[in-house]
């Protein structure tokens, strides 16, 4: 039986519950997933030389790690190559590509310094997002940047995020995708803070003394990003998930940023979208896979992925969320990492539209549990890879396994090459 029959047949079973598989298909492709940059080089950059610091760190060192702009575009082509759907490009701020010896502090950077990004999305097809780099820098003071006690330091990041705005404003217009700019930083404590609140109301000045630079706030969408702790800040972080969603509630045009590794282990991203969808009209997500921390593992079509795409879906929020990948593992093929992590992100999202939604709520509405219990066992043995198979012959990707043999190819021909 050929691909075409079997999907066909697929087609059949599905459209029997009610879904039509044509339409769920052609609905994910016109959904953008933002595609990071920082796989490529394990979050290094191109502004510095030193390691990654500032509460975050990669393991592993796996050859073939790009150090160059012109390496890590090759890369991610071949990642577009292999991965089927609609891309966007997020990009950290410690990727500025300087041009003729030219050097600018991250206080200093400007939309110049990105001209190559935009040069690269465009030539995609795709929009940018953008993010400040609080992180790997002289300039992080005992830990602490937009929350440090010392003004000038402060001002400094201060001055970071007002260019990383006006940068955000510069991809928006170039590629007229609107630019998810997304506030993290590192900032805590490793042991037990004698004030919690002081670090906390100078972070709450400085974010909004950032958003006070002008901007289109539809071209523009800011968020602030929260986490329960990182390496070397164990015991306090300065943006926990209260005070970033606090933030966002209480500032125009400023959303929260959800990362599912982000959380103590027992809670759930996917039951926290649809509580959030309750009273925001858009926020943003980081999809990951976190093991025992936010060990940003690569991303898998396990079940809190799977679920978190069901509740995006079945909320009907696909135009209301935006989605980004976000992990980084330096000890496996990095090309290999992104292309299972985004192939993985498009699995759970056309899993989540391939299901009878509005059914399975009218069971859960009518409290007739049992059959619900039943329907959702019996769907997960539906001919869901048919329908995958057929969404990237679609989309001109690999449908199967066969994807890898190009990444040994280029790791054999490209990456095996590198110093």
């Amino acid at each position: 039986m050929t691909q075409q029959e079997r999907y066909a047949q697929a087609k059949e079973r599905y459209a029997a519950v009610g879904v039509d598989a044509d339409q769920a298909m052609e609905k994910l492709k016109t959904v953008p997933v933002s595609l990071h940059c920082w796989q490529g080089d394990d979050v290094i950059g191109f502004d510095h030389d030193g390691p990654l610091t500032g509460g975050i760190q990669t393991t592993g060192n796996y050859p073939g790690k790009a150090s160059t702009p012109e390496e890590l575009f090759a890369d991610m082509e071949k990642v577009l190559e292999l991965t089927p759907g609609k891309k966007k490009i997020n990009v950290h701020a410690c990727y500025a590509i300087f041009e003729g010896g030219e050097s600018a502090d991250r206080d200093q950077l400007q939309p110049k310094h990105f001209a190559r990004w935009v040069e690269f999305a465009k030539k995609h097809h795709a929009g940018l997002d953008f993010n400040p780099t609080f992180f790997s820098h002289e300039k992080v003071k005992d830990g602490l940047t937009l929350s440090s006690p010392d003004e000038q330091t402060r001002r400094f990041w201060i001055d970071h995020g007002k260019a990383c705005i006006r940068i955000s404003q510069y991809f928006a217009e170039e590629t007229g995708v609107p630019c998810v700019m997304n506030i993290w930083t590192g900032d805590g404590y490793k042991d037990i803070p004698a004030d919690r609140l002081g670090p906390r109301m100078r972070y709450k000045d400085s974010i909004e003394q950032i958003l006070s630079e002008p901007f289109d706030k539809k071209l523009v969408k800011p968020c602030v990003e929260s986490k329960v702790f990182g390496i070397g800040v164990e015991s306090y972080t300065v943006g926990s998930a209260e005070f970033a969603l606090n933030f966002a509630a209480l500032h125009d045009g400023c959303m929260p940023l959800m990362d599912n590794g982000h959380y103590h282990p027992t809670e759930m991203v996917s039951d926290k979208i649809p509580a959030l969808l309750c009273f925001y009209p858009e926020f943003a997500l980081h999809i990951t896979r976190p093991v025992r921390w936010d060990s940003d593992h690569v991303v898998l079509f396990d079940d809190e992925t799977r679920e978190m795409a069901k509740e995006i879906v079945r909320s009907d929020a696909l135009d209301r969320v935006y989605m980004a990948l976000d992990y980084f593992d330096a000890g496996i093929n990095r090309i290999g990492a992104w292309t299972v992590g985004f192939r993985s992100w498009q699995k759970a999202l056309l899993n989540a539209m391939l299901l009878p939604n509005e059914k399975l709520k009218q069971l859960q509405d009518e409290n007739r549990l049992s059959e619900l219990m039943v329907w959702q066992e019996e769907l997960k043995s539906f001919p869901f890879g048919d329908v995958w198979e057929e969404y990237c012959r679609q989309c001109g990707v690999p449908a199967d396994i066969s994807w890898f043999d190009e990444v040994k190819k280029y790791e054999a021909e490209v990456l095996s090459k590198r110093g």
